[in-house]
């Protein structure tokens, strides 16, 4: 027991150091910003945009930062940001669903054009269905009072009593306190991901999904592959999707259907697990992800045709 007490914290500790490589500085990119007064300006740029989606002037701050810094990112930059924050719970799961939906664009995306597909084909589809899918649940939750009740994100920006809150101390203690609770909730996903292994639980979801995966339209032998990135993450799925592109040659279609399901729903444990923990709805980040995915695969696998071995397809570029 205390072996594996090490062992876990030890691999923590190497995750929470490469994840304060991408948090901190965001998190003092966001402090210095909304001290020069650059968070505002850019709330009042892009109000009209998330007005749109029915979400607040910051949610677009976030999601941009997502986008381009990856999932920590964002949550390093919704801490930034918790004290101003005036979301329902509607909202805040329709910014989760947008934020897994495209996040880390441009490290992922190259993952994405190393395994086969169009870097700007699965990118825009990745941006495309987050705006929409947003929006969508966004007004949905407003027009329908569903999700409507409030969330509080003040526990994540932690304040020091005594303290000036706007001093650089204040801001110092509470960004300190912020880390050490983003480590606990590390360790604790660990444990979690720990027991779904060793209990089998991951490995009933994996055969749960190959079916579905075959169903939306996708080439059998690729599907188990896709499933590790599916559960695991994209660039899990990537390498391997790689590997056996190499190895059974995969078609242009293959790749690509098999890229975009990956693209649109990928670490479905880690992240979904992460985004819940902030208070967002699993019908929405989880039950809905997958079934607009589902969707559109299906429907994309139906554009493009039956597969065939020369078939070139647009937006999807040869082997190699």
């Amino acid at each position: 027991m205390f072996s594996y007490a090490m062992r876990l914290l030890a691999r923590s500790r190497r995750l929470f150091v490469t994840l304060m490589k991408v948090m901190l500085p965001v998190m003092i990119a966001v402090q210095l910003a909304e001290h020069w007064g650059w968070i505002e300006a850019l709330g009042h740029a892009i109000a009209p945009a998330m007005a749109w989606l029915a979400l607040p002037p910051e949610a677009g701050l976030i999601w941009i930062t997502g986008a381009f810094v990856g999932i920590y990112g964002a949550i390093a930059a919704m801490i930034g940001l918790a004290s101003q924050l005036e979301l329902s719970t509607g909202q805040l799961s329709a910014l989760c669903a947008m934020l897994l939906f495209a996040h880390g664009l441009p490290v992922e995306q190259s993952i994405v054009r190393r395994a086969g597909a169009s870097f700007w084909a699965t990118g825009a589809l990745r941006v495309g269905v987050a705006l929409a899918y947003g929006g969508a649940v966004a007004w949905g939750s407003r027009l329908t009072g569903v999700l409507d009740d409030p969330v509080s994100l003040a526990w994540m920006q932690a304040s020091s009593e005594g303290a000036d809150p706007g001093g650089l101390l204040g801001w110092a203690y509470s960004t300190a306190l912020s880390l050490a609770m983003t480590f606990a909730i590390l360790v604790a996903l660990l444990v979690l991901l720990d027991v779904l292994e060793r209990t089998g639980v991951t490995r009933r979801i994996t055969s749960m999904l190959t079916p579905l995966l075959r169903f939306s339209g996708l080439d059998a032998r690729a599907a188990p592959v896709t499933t590790v990135g599916v559960l695991l993450g994209l660039t899990y799925g990537g390498a391997l999707i790689i590997e056996e592109s190499d190895r059974q040659k995969f078609d242009a279609r293959t790749r690509f259907l098999a890229l975009a399901w990956l693209c649109l729903s990928h670490s479905l444990i880690e992240d979904t697990i992460l985004l819940l923990a902030l208070g967002a709805d699993v019908w929405v980040v989880l039950v809905g992800r997958v079934a607009v995915t589902l969707v559109l695969i299906a429907a994309l696998a139906r554009l493009l045709g039956e597969p065939g071995p020369k078939a070139p397809v647009a937006g999807m570029p040869a082997a190699g």
